[in-house]
């Protein structure tokens, strides 16, 4: 076989930005856990002045900064010795509000990468993994991965888009989250809607735990509540708006789910579907957002809808026609894209 060296040369060029990306995901989480990024974000320092503003040691503090630097992520002046963030980096690194806050992404990819070793096995047998299995990194990382994207976008834009549904909970309307995780999405929306009640499900206890301390903290508890329960067995009836955000894909049964969901509805109640943004087609999925939802997926959302009852494993690129479909099975008659950004698709169902 005749080995076209430059086509080598460029492909190992890709793994090396690839393995420097692997090792680097370390490097942002232990940024945002030591508070590295926000002190230097206040001003430009040496590794010495940043390690006693962080109480860390300056040593691996030097070691940290000139990582960050040889991959772009802060700045190098050599000739005050000092490191900062220009405004760009501050607010992907350091504004944890922001709408470009990453840390998180790279904290659900360390978290997802410890599944790895049983993952093996998983391919060999065909076993699932339950989101309730993974490293705890994978739930808080997913949490401030997600959340930006809400707080940007939840009630600015996709409620909007839905046919009167903030009109209903401007008014005081009845409002089921599932699949809520730690709630973020939850407490967003009673912010946004304080005359509307709310409810969070999840079958992870452990989340609706970090979901309830977050409302308290949030000071909603008082329209909002958080309950363990199954997205094809949650209580309630005649919800004015049931929302699944970014986790019908993860379901073993998202049919079963969706017919649950259409029981539980007012007879003009709406259902909002947040789905990762994908096309139909795999071939049109080939780029690099489709690189991370895919191998999110294969970690994650396949495994977690393998460890269920039918293990349909749509997948985070299942697409609208498969959502579709999905949601149509489930007695829907009506469904619609609403709005999408880069990275989400926002469907509509109604009775």
């Amino acid at each position: 076989m005749a080995v076209d060296m430059d086509k080598l040369n460029a492909f190992i060029g890709r793994f090396v930005n690839d393995l420097g990306a692997t090792a680097h995901a370390g490097m942002v989480v232990l940024g945002e856990k030591l508070g590295l990024y926000q002190a230097l974000a206040e001003r430009p320092m040496t590794p010495d002045e940043l390690a006693r503003a962080t109480h860390t040691d300056e040593r691996y503090v030097r070691e940290w900064l000139s990582s960050q630097a040889a991959g772009g992520y802060v700045n190098y002046d050599a000739k005050s010795k000092r490191f900062s963030l220009d405004e760009e980096q501050a607010l992907a690194l350091a504004v944890v509000d922001s709408p470009a806050y990453i840390p998180g992404a790279l904290e659900l990819a360390l978290g997802s990468l410890r599944a790895v070793p049983r993952l093996v096995d998983a391919f060999r047998s065909g076993e699932g993994m339950g989101w309730h299995e993974h490293d705890t990194g994978v739930f808080h990382g997913c949490e401030k991965f997600f959340r930006p994207g809400y707080a940007a976008n939840l009630v600015s834009a996709w409620i909007p888009a839905l046919d009167g549904v903030a009109r209903k909970l401007e008014s005081g309307g009845r409002a089921a989250d599932v699949g809520c995780g730690l709630g973020a999405s939850t407490i967003l929306m009673a912010q946004a809607y304080p005359r509307s009640q709310f409810v969070g499900f999840d079958y992870h206890d452990a989340s609706i735990d970090a979901a309830r301390a977050s409302a308290q903290r949030a000071g909603v508890a008082d329209r909002v509540r958080f309950e363990v329960a199954r997205a094809s067995a949650y209580p309630g009836r005649d919800y004015d708006f049931v929302t699944v955000f970014d986790c019908l894909h993860d379901m073993g049964d998202p049919i079963g789910a969706a017919t649950h969901v259409r029981k539980s509805l007012a007879k003009d109640g709406t259902w909002m579907i947040v789905e990762p943004f994908a096309n139909d087609r795999l071939e049109d999925n080939l780029n690099p957002v489709g690189r991370v939802y895919y191998s999110f997926s294969t970690m994650l959302c396949t495994p977690c809808s393998r460890s269920q009852e039918v293990g349909l494993c749509l997948g985070a690129q299942a697409g609208e026609g498969r959502m579709r479909e999905v949601v149509t099975a489930g007695g829907f008659s009506r469904f619609r894209r609403a709005t999408q950004t880069p990275f989400n698709l926002v469907f509509e169902a109604r009775p």
